[in-house]
């Protein structure tokens, strides 16, 4: 029994210099390599995810300023779609059209009968143009000499105005001084606006 196991340990012996020494390299790599793969996947992974989240958020910032621009465009055509809808508006554009206020209407009830007198719509007469009114001159003031400031300050004080009545002289006859009027305002006409 002493020679076969020595004899094993002479065929181990051998086997073992057939295999490289320490633990097995081949059970390593592919550990190595699967780590690597999920590594480099998961980073790939990670760039896409983060490609379209950018572009995602360039396609937002267009569709908003895209919704700016439609909202002050829909805001104009509101405003002109008011301003032709004014009534003013809409007589001038009736009147270049050459059309004129209808007449009085007529109802038909149910059971048939007419309520009202309808009327030819006949043009209505030309407004008359408003008179132009002029607005009258300021008053003149008074024709009497009158003593400024500065021509009495300027004037010695001893020696009286020469243009001063003397003390027994009667008092000139009052004019009547019209009574003040104030300046007429013609006012514009608007077009319903």
């Amino acid at each position: 029994m002493t020679k076969p196991a020595k004899q094993l340990r002479g065929r181990a012996a051998r086997l073992s210099q057939l295999l490289p020494p320490g633990p097995s390299q081949a059970a390593r790599t592919p550990f190595v390599l699967l780590v690597v793969v999920l590594l480099g996947g998961g980073l790939i992974c990670l760039l896409m995810l983060n490609s379209a989240l950018n572009e995602g958020s360039f396609r937002l910032n267009d569709l908003k300023k895209q919704t700016t621009e439609l909202t002050d465009e829909e805001q104009q055509l509101q405003r002109d779609v008011d301003d032709r809808s004014a009534p003013g508006a809409l007589e001038r554009r009736a009147r270049e059209l050459s059309m004129v206020p209808g007449g009085s209407p007529a109802f038909l009830d149910p059971d048939g009968k007419v309520r009202g007198t309808p009327t030819e719509a006949t043009e209505p007469p030309e407004p008359a143009p408003e008179p132009v009114r002029q607005q009258r001159a300021p008053l003149a003031p008074p024709a009497g000499p009158t003593p400024s400031a500065s021509t009495t300050a300027s004037a010695p004080a001893s020696a009286p105005p020469a243009s001063a009545p003397p003390a027994s002289a009667s008092p000139p006859p009052a004019q009547p001084s019209p009574a003040p009027q104030t300046p007429t305002q013609q006012t514009p006409t608007t077009s319903g606006r």
